[in-house]
């Protein structure tokens, strides 16, 4: 067998903007459709190139078998469209793809599976998709629902599933049916934080079994974890691959040159179809000025605005910070007021949240900032949606603690005493 696993050469992938999404079409619609094409062409419609943009250009990459592949860039830099052509949900535009191997793909919610049929159904029906036989099948069927944790709705029509129980199963399938390829997009943040564990680890055991992973996502401290080499995609072409770290280190540093490292708010307009959202999300000093560059010692404010339209049960907002990809830290607000996960009313509600003064060395740091409901997951996240730089002066520089390399300072006390002799208790 190849050592290559995969192959892309000078893959393009065109979409036109305004276009009515592939789907079944009426046998009206399709009359329709065929009567004005001759009004088209002479209105001259044949051509879209004005109207059409490029999701993927010129794209070129190999996988061996049993690497694990971060794939990585902003929204829109055309990572979900490179995974479902590489999955064959959509076809290339240009270009060549060459597999080597079953693939396994977890993409949307819902990808893959038959609303109608039973979660217990839709597994078989996934491992005939991959052309396994039903005794092979069987062999793995109590390590995908023991995996899924959804043994109890095994007979239910998958249609009642919440995102994260379709997401659990969908993971589950993919990954124990044993695909020599696994592609897995950024679905994974359906998920709660055990489930997200559990995943990065059967990936990483999928990895040592000689099969190979591709993962999308925009949480770098998973990706650095899992993967050995990395892709980074901006405005559909590939700008760097490569050893992950460097893939990260220029992602990163595409990400503090964009427009989020000069703003210090950031404003969504309201989704009445969010039963949580979050509205606002602000940096500010103690006088409340926004600013997104700090001192060592200054105070640093999150703000944030969040309206609730319908009284919720097992909900939760959270922050994580993180560094070069790293995560430092992350919080929760039902940590210190555990009532609102029991309840929270319907309204706005406005949070203040101070970070611990004189904990962050000099650099540039990221905010996460989520929502997210139990048994369903997160219902929005925010990556890298605030940057703020730690500066140091010469003062703070004398303090060597605040110029060494740590991720974190954590200020400790020592207790230190001049003493006549060597004396200690041999307890």
């Amino acid at each position: 067998m190849s050592e290559i696993a995969i192959r892309v050469e000078h893959l393009g992938k065109q979409y036109r903007l305004g276009a009515q999404q592939a789907g079944y079409k009426t046998f009206r619609e399709s009359l329709v459709n065929t009567a004005n094409a001759p009004l088209r062409w002479l209105k001259g419609e044949r051509k879209a190139e004005k109207n059409t943009f490029w999701a993927l250009d010129d794209v070129s990459f190999e996988v061996k078998h049993g690497e694990a592949i971060g794939i990585i860039g902003r929204n829109g830099a055309g990572k979900s469209t490179l995974l479902k052509i590489l999955s064959r949900i959509t076809s290339p535009t240009r270009g060549r793809v060459d597999i080597y191997g079953r693939v396994g793909s977890l993409l949307e919610v819902g990808t893959g599976f038959h609303p109608e049929l039973s979660g217990r159904e839709n597994i078989y029906l996934n491992g005939a998709i991959l052309g396994m036989s039903r005794v092979e099948i069987m062999r793995k069927f109590d390590e995908i629902v023991d995996f899924s944790g959804i043994e109890k709705f095994l007979d239910t029509p998958v249609k009642h599933y919440s995102s994260g129980m379709y997401v659990r199963l969908a993971f589950a399938v993919a990954a124990h049916l044993e695909p020599e390829i696994l592609v897995v997009d950024e679905v994974l943040a359906v998920g709660d934080a055990a489930f997200q564990k559990r995943c990065l680890g059967k990936m990483g055991d999928v990895a040592k079994q000689g099969r190979t992973v591709l993962f999308v996502s925009h949480n770098m401290g998973a990706v650095k974890k899992l993967c050995s080499r990395g892709i980074l995609l901006e405005n559909g072409f590939i700008s760097s691959q490569g050893i992950i770290e460097d893939v990260i280190n220029k992602y990163l540093e595409s990400t503090y040159q964009s427009n989020n490292f000069r703003k210090s708010e950031i404003c969504f307009p309201e989704n009445p179809e969010l039963n949580i959202q979050i509205l606002r999300i602000a940096l500010m000093d103690n006088n409340g000025n926004l600013s997104n560059v700090y001192g060592i010692w200054d105070s640093i404010l999150l703000e944030l605005y969040v309206v609730v339209r319908k009284k919720l049960h097992g909900s939760n907002l959270a922050i994580q910070v993180s560094r070069d990809g790293d995560i430092l830290f992350n919080s929760f607000d039902i940590d210190e007021s555990p009532e609102y996960f029991e309840a929270r009313d319907q309204g706005y509600y406005h949070y203040c949240i101070p970070f611990p003064k004189n904990i962050f060395p000099k650099g540039t740091y990221s905010i996460d900032v989520s929502s997210g409901i139990s048994g369903i997951g997160q219902i929005e996240i925010h990556t890298d949606v605030l940057l703020f730089e730690i500066e140091v002066n010469q003062e703070d520089f004398n303090h060597k603690s605040y110029s060494r390399t740590s991720r974190i300072i954590v200020p400790m006390v020592w207790d230190i005493r001049k003493v006549s002799s060597y004396i200690f208790d041999k307890r």
